[in-house]
């Protein structure tokens, strides 16, 4: 006779088991993640699963891991200081010319020190909030960091440079650092848009407009930068996958991988010198700002 009884978790599913601390540091080392790297982490939590004390036990236990000589860093930017990004059109979507106005006119200027992230997620929130956690300065494509490397990673993070050699990720790149991908995809790796300003002399490039404050209050600011376009990420994390320099595990419930950022960038510049043309990328297409 078959028996008709089940347990919980599988009659309500995988995540209606707690995931622990002890889980999670258990399943990060399991992956690779080592005492003293400087790690790159882009994540969901709710794909990790039910944690409990949410956000703040992730980063706990990234942070046990890495251990007092690791440093954690997360993406902290703020898409929506702008007037052509996703987020600000849909803001302003309905609007008569004259609403336009009087929004834009009353956007904050970006306060590295208060400003929240946009679209990060809780976890990269909870870093950037943590005590002794230090951001860099760009007023759209901020990071956050905390641990023994967090002040010279995110220092001199030029205000008119979103992703390349005078932001942060070239400082991640020239330090060995790692990315763990968290229950995210590839298209969220934020190193492959250093590989943008890279795999040409002459990468495209376009206007940026956000609102800052450089000492004279609040100001609309219009800045040149490279085109930022994730509209192929997806292929080129499948392609970048497929190399064997990428970690696969679950953390959590969360898949995950990990692999080393200048592994990652150095593919991708390769990989968009032989599918992208300045022609084709003159325009963005599904640009982030």
């Amino acid at each position: 006779m078959t028996s008709t009884v089940t347990s919980t978790a599988t009659a309500a599913g995988p995540f209606a088991v707690p995931v622990t601390a002890e889980r999670l540091r258990r399943d990060l080392r399991a992956l690779g993640v080592r005492a003293g790297q400087t790690l790159l982490v882009h994540a969901s939590l709710s794909r990790v699963g039910p944690v409990a004390g949410s956000a703040r036990s992730v980063v706990a236990a990234l942070r046990d891991v890495l251990g007092p000589h690791g440093t954690l860093v997360v993406p902290a930017g703020t898409a929506d200081n702008s007037d052509t990004s996703p987020l600000h059109l849909e803001a302003i979507r309905g609007m008569t010319a004259e609403e336009i106005a009087r929004f834009r006119a009353g956007m904050p200027a970006f306060d590295p020190e208060t400003t929240p992230s946009t679209g990060m997620g809780r976890i990269a929130e909870e870093v950037r909030t943590s005590p002794g956690a230090v951001r860099s300065a760009h007023p759209q494509t901020s990071f956050a960091a905390v641990g023994r490397l967090a002040s010279c990673l995110m220092d001199g993070h030029a205000p008119d440079c979103h992703l390349g050699e005078a932001s942060p990720l070239a400082r991640l790149y020239d330090a060995g650092a790692s990315v763990l991908l968290l229950g995210v995809g590839f298209d969220r790796c934020t190193a492959f848009h250093l590989a943008e300003y890279r795999y040409t002399s002459a990468p495209p490039r376009r206007l940026y407009r956000c609102v800052v404050d450089f000492g004279r209050g609040p100001e609309w600011w219009e800045y040149e930068d490279v085109v930022l376009d994730d509209g192929d990420m997806g292929r080129l994390g499948a392609d970048f996958d497929s190399t064997g320099k990428v970690r696969r595990g679950r953390v959590g419930h969360a898949r995950s991988f990990l692999f080393p950022v200048a592994a990652a960038v150095d593919f991708a510049t390769e990989w968009f010198a032989l599918h992208r043309s300045t022609l084709e990328y003159g325009i963005p297409g599904a640009t982030l700002t």
